[in-house]
């Protein structure tokens, strides 16, 4: 035995639909039909209230004429001799016989129940049926079937007396109904008629409505499809219906953050254009030299000094270009991805130490004494890899810019109050370099800027580090600064990180 399910009300039914992402189709056919549909059931509705109360109106029209008739016939209705009869005049019982609109049958039955005049076989009054309130006489009204003809029946009491006897007559007029069914189809065809003139026009203004308060839509729609490429300036809000503004301000608030990123595409593609054409050209000027130098030492021991000279400053350039391109597809991720990356919850700890390993050799190789300090765990919200890699900036640009000789220190510890991220964490790359002076420390952080002091210590590097740092700094909410360390001319740079939630786990 198959048991269906019971179906769903319309309204949850596209509840359900639109939740499903369906495609919701026109906007203009779906006003037309939430709108004429509902208008065309309540314009039906109101043809059948119409249609009966005009049968209403109609029936008792035609009750009242029937019972003007049975009065007439009971005003003929009297005692002779002891006996009740009544004088129908030739005329009346020739209208009786054959009405224009009908044919209209007649009875007289007297006290004792004897028939007096008419037909005897015309149907007697019921027992149920209740007597009019419509009108002050005794009258009843009921429907019959006569000689297989639907009729309707008047059935009046009439008091007749004289100095003899008294007593009640019973007087019965009954008409057939098809002059009635003529009025009641013409009412109907009428009702109907006017019924869908209405429908037409009000369809027809409605439709004309949705395309009027549509017309703004499409005249936005015709906008956006003609604008060029490059257009992207904002739709005035103006054009377009006041419930609809805030759909516009969302579209132009999408469009300014497409300038921006467009913008910000093209400030790297110009800014990695002009960055590595220097190492390249430089590169290839090496190599020309070194091709150079061989042509000249052709048939003669070669000059094994000049030329690993050459090839020396070749790595370095090489290892310059791919420090740049490193750097520079770091930051093109940061700016354009980094929205999207996973956070979780890290202990900077942990990076602290997987960087001061990695940086180990490089601090040997430049005679530089790099030291951790992290007595707390310091969990922080935030992504593990973008941690990674603000960390390693810090501590690559301290060993490049400290002398043989010097010291970086890298702290990691617990927040202190008056910080602005208190309960949270500090993150601290201490050098005793030269530092950056304090004018400068706000242009530092732009990309490919450097100092004068800089330059000379480290001629080959990019200017991208803390670029990269401060992204990482704004993606993560917290805060840099730029301070001189405590041996009065070093750079201190330090990250103050917001509190970790308190139930959430450090990642593995």
């Amino acid at each position: 035995m198959t048991v269906r399910a019971p179906r769903l009300p319309v309204f949850e039914r596209l509840r359900r639909r639109w939740a499903q992402g369906r495609p919701l189709g026109s906007l203009r056919s779906q006003l037309l039909r939430w709108l004429l549909i509902p208008l065309v059931m309540l314009v039906l509705l109101d043809a059948v209230f119409v249609y009966r109360n005009a049968l209403d109106a109609a029936d008792m029209a035609y009750d009242r004429s029937l019972l003007a008739s049975t009065r007439a016939l009971a005003e003929r209705v009297s005692i002779v001799g002891g006996k009740v009869v009544a004088e129908v005049p030739y005329v009346a019982l020739d209208s009786f016989e054959t009405d224009t609109l009908g044919r209209i049958y007649y009875k007289v039955t007297g006290i004792n129940g004897e028939l007096v005049s008419g037909y005897g076989d015309l149907p007697p009054v019921p027992k149920n049926v209740p007597r009019s309130q419509n009108y002050p006489a005794l009258v009843r009204f009921y429907h019959a079937d006569y000689h297989g003809k639907p009729i309707r029946i008047a059935a009046l009491l009439q008091p007749v007396y004289d100095d003899s006897m008294r007593g009640i007559a019973l007087i019965q007029v009954a008409e057939t109904l098809d002059a009635r069914r003529g009025l009641s189809n013409q009412i109907l065809f009428d009702t109907l008629s006017w019924q869908a003139a209405m429908i037409l026009v009000m369809g027809a203004l409605v439709w004309f409505a949705v395309r009027l308060v549509l017309r703004p839509l499409m005249r936005l729609k015709t906008e956006v499809e003609t604008r060029t490429l490059s257009d992207l300036s904002d739709v005035d809000p103006t054009l377009v219906h006041k419930e609809m503004r805030p759909l516009v301000s969302a579209m132009n608030g999408s469009m300014s953050r497409l300038q921006q990123l467009i913008a910000s595409q093209r400030r790297f593609i110009a800014d990695a254009s002009h960055q590595l054409r220097t190492p390249l050209t430089v590169l290839k000027t090496q190599a020309e030299l070194a091709m150079r130098e061989c042509d000249r030492q052709a048939g003669s021991p070669p000059d094994i000094a000049a030329l690993r000279d050459i090839v020396r400053s070749m790595a370095a350039t090489t290892d310059s270009t791919v420090l740049l391109a490193n750097r520079l597809l770091t930051l093109a991720r940061i700016e354009h991805g980094g929205d999207s990356l996973a956070m979780d919850t890290v202990a900077l700890r942990d990076v602290a130490q997987q960087v001061g390993l990695e940086m180990a050799m490089a601090a040997v190789g430049r005679n530089i004494d790099l030291s951790l300090e992290a007595p707390d765990e310091a969990p922080v919200h935030g992504q593990a890899l973008l941690l990674h890699e603000l960390l390693a900036n810090l501590v690559d640009n301290a060993l490049r810019y400290t002398p043989q000789g010097g010291s970086v220190i890298l702290r990691v510890r617990a927040a202190q109050a008056g910080h602005g991220h208190d309960d949270g964490a500090v993150l601290e790359v201490e050098d005793s370099g030269k530092g950056i002076p304090p004018a400068e420390r706000e242009r530092v952080l732009t990309p490919f800027y450097r100092v004068g002091a800089a330059l000379e210590s480290n001629p080959g590097g990019a200017g991208l580090g803390l670029a990269i740092v401060r992204d990482i700094v704004a993606l993560h909410g917290a805060r840099l600064e730029l301070a001189t360390a405590a041996n009065g001319h070093g750079l201190k740079v330090g990250v103050y990180f917001a509190a970790a939630p308190v139930d959430a786990k450090i990642a593995p």
